[in-house]
């Protein structure tokens, strides 16, 4: 059996990128389809794989800004050839799910969200922040984006979704059942830690749907310590409202990441996401969560025991979820013991039971 993985873009390791590596050791000899790929992001991560790129990966600066190619996708997704392939698993968040299937085979998509920048979060994608050729060129090309991506769903035969969430919006939107699959999460790389902590964390893009600036503030004005790890657009406004209680890190690796975990009091979460991998590691580490409880967030975090829901995006109820968290006390193996539930080896069990009752193959314990 040939079998195509398709994902996005290869350019970066985020949490989508994770579920394909998870999905590569499901289907070992696998090809890989994907828009653009950066080889120097990955170290052997594809050693022995063969990665087919679109004619992105060709043009000018396709590499790195492929975002500002978001009208050509559909074509471009059009140019791959798997009629030779028996099975197509695509890993989507944008058009991954828009490859061709001319031998209408098995497709699954593992869907992190319909595409967010055409449905749900046009305007903070493409708001009054965005330049004006950029917002008008957005607006001009958005129905014909949502167009191709209604159109695509005729090649997916099953969708895996993400999160109860994305659950929702796949329905929604592409009025589509599916079911959901929550991603991996390496949990085993984080130890339970010991004591109380010395900070507030967050960890996260610096971009503007993340609310970041509602763990600043709420610091800053109540003189509370807080380490923030990560980069991005909304670095520079960020530091500009933050007091001397707020430290600012940058981007950090893999490898660093479990010793802001050690010293954190709580992680701080303010932001709606699909699923949400930093609050399952925090978990994982023993840190309990203060979040707003909306989003994939509701599938991990359980209010009162793993950390503190707040249920309005704003400064007062983050507030007060803090005066809330500071009369409470968490187990770290309670928080472990949710954490384990996403872990990578419950993820690879979960999808190989799938795939093989998908092909009427008893799973592995079943025979």
């Amino acid at each position: 059996m040939r079998i195509a993985l398709v994902h996005d873009w290869l350019t970066g390791v985020r949490g989508g990128e994770k579920v394909l590596f998870s999905l590569m050791e499901l289907f070992p000899g696998a090809d890989i389809f994907t828009l653009a790929y950066r080889p120097e992001k990955f170290r052997d991560a594809f050693e022995g794989r063969k990665v087919t790129t679109s004619f992105l990966q060709r043009l000018p600066w396709g590499k790195t800004k492929y975002p500002y190619y978001l009208p050509l996708y559909w074509e471009l997704m059009q140019g791959f050839d798997l009629s030779g392939y028996d099975l197509i698993v695509s890993s989507s968040s944008s058009c991954a799910k828009w490859i061709p299937n001319p031998k209408n085979v098995l497709h699954v998509c593992y869907c992190h969200t319909p595409m967010r920048y055409i449905w749900d979060l046009f305007e903070d994608y493409f708001g009054p922040e965005s330049s004006a050729p950029v917002r008008w060129s957005a607006k001009a090309f958005r129905s014909y984006l949502q167009r191709c991506d209604l159109r695509s769903n005729a090649g997916v035969t099953h969708f895996l979704a993400n999160s109860t969430e994305v659950q929702g919006r796949i329905h929604r939107i592409y009025g589509r059942e599916s079911q959901v699959m929550h991603p991996p999460v390496e949990v085993d790389r984080f130890k339970v830690k010991k004591g109380g902590g010395e900070y507030f964390l967050v960890i996260s893009a610096l971009v503007p749907y993340k609310r970041i600036d509602l763990a600043v503030k709420t610091c800053t004005e109540r003189n509370l310590p807080l380490v923030v790890v990560g980069q991005g657009s909304e670095e520079k406004r960020l530091r500009a409202m933050a007091g001397p209680t707020v430290t600012f890190k940058g981007w950090a690796s893999d490898e660093e990441m479990p010793g802001f975990y050690e010293k954190a009091k709580a992680l701080l979460f303010p932001g709606k996401e699909d699923f949400g991998i930093v609050p399952v590691e925090s978990m994982a580490a023993g840190c309990p969560v203060i979040a707003f409880g909306e989003g994939g967030i509701l599938d991990t975090v359980k209010d009162g025991e793993t950390g503190v829901l707040f249920r309005e995006q704003t400064q007062a109820a983050l507030s007060e979820a803090v005066d809330k968290f500071e009369k409470m006390s968490f187990d770290g193996e309670t928080l472990r013991a949710r954490a384990n539930q996403f872990s990578k080896a419950r993820f690879l069990f979960k999808t190989q039971v799938y795939f093989r009752r998908l092909y009427g193959i008893k799973p592995i314990g079943e025979e």
